[in-house]
């Protein structure tokens, strides 16, 4: 489970950052990719990164602003050339089905694979045995989403010495154990899950925000994460621009962190006034002045999810 940037700038790109996406990269988990958001230029950044686009499952529109969907035509049109003839789910605010059709037919765009448009108003957007995806309504200037990713607990390791005991080998037995089932051993006793598993690993948090300001739905969305992405397009020392463009300051962005008990936060969607490395490294140290364990997060660059010790 990690995430790959491939956009951090706010509003349009610069020669130095493109503008909104990041990838979930779920190889181990369910060997595919989901993207959130999918900003101008998206396809050329996957292009030079290590995601293949025959991998991606699903994408996660915040908002309709254009620098955050932007890149779906070309990416959605292009997919299938580079071996992506899976279904795909594209999930987004009420207008996303419209945007998307009218100019798929307008450049008479051939999809020879299933697409699926699922516009929503938040709740629970997707779930198997897995993942969960919820969803929630931020503040902003137009419907704008946050998403939290919930990985599900995780079976215990199997005790392989009192299995030996047993009787039980590695295969098909350990796999019903795994899944909680009960199995008979060759000596005819039966041999129950709870007695030769351990305790069970708890599943990761990945909370995803789009572009808002301070609001009880993003804490909501970021409780006890093990990774936040919020954005922080301004310092605090423009807290009013900010406001009064419904976005969040780097201060800001590490409050939610601190108050929604996170364990890591990545800052995004950085606005263009900030070019230099030493202009963005203002923005880490805001940050981390109240929330230690905040980063920028940097296109073309992995950020594994770790594993939370000690979450019920």
């Amino acid at each position: 489970m990690e995430l790959y940037f491939l956009g951090t700038n706010a509003g349009v790109p610069s020669l130095e950052r493109n503008v909104t996406s990041v990838a979930l990269r779920l190889l181990e988990e369910r060997r595919s990719l989901w993207l959130f958001d999918c900003g101008e230029g998206t396809q050329h950044q996957i292009l030079r990164s290590p995601l293949k686009l025959s991998k991606l499952e699903a994408i996660f529109i915040t908002h309709l602003h254009g620098d955050h969907l932007f890149g779906l035509p070309g990416l959605i049109s292009s997919r299938a050339y580079q071996g992506g003839d899976t279904p795909l789910v594209i999930y987004g605010p009420k207008g996303l089905k419209k945007f998307i059709e009218t100019t798929l037919s307008l450049s008479e765009s051939r999809i020879n694979y299933k697409l699926e448009i699922v516009e929503h108003q938040g709740g629970v957007l997707f779930e198997d045995e897995t993942f969960r995806v919820e969803a929630a309504l931020l503040e902003h200037r137009i419907d704008s989403y946050g998403y939290r990713v919930i990985e599900k607990d995780l079976p215990g390791k199997l005790d392989a010495a009192v299995l030996e005991r047993y009787g039980i080998r590695p295969g098909p037995l350990y796999g019903k154990l795994k899944r909680g089932e009960s199995v008979v051993a060759p000596s005819g006793e039966t041999l129950h899950a709870k007695d030769v598993l351990g305790e069970p690993k708890a599943g990761r948090i990945v909370t995803i925000l789009g572009d808002t300001r301070p609001c009880n739905s993003a804490l909501t969305l970021a409780q006890e994460a093990d990774m936040l992405v919020h954005e922080a397009t301004f310092l605090d020392e423009l807290a009013k621009t900010a406001h009064d463009y419904h976005h969040s300051t780097a201060k800001q962005a590490a409050e939610a962190a601190k108050e929604a008990g996170v364990q890591q936060l990545l800052l995004t969607h950085f606005s263009s006034r900030y070019k230099s490395d030493d202009q963005l490294l203002r923005l880490q140290e805001e940050a981390r002045a109240v929330f230690p364990n905040a980063q920028l997060a940097r296109e073309h660059v992995l950020y594994p999810v770790a594993r939370r010790c000690g979450r019920k």
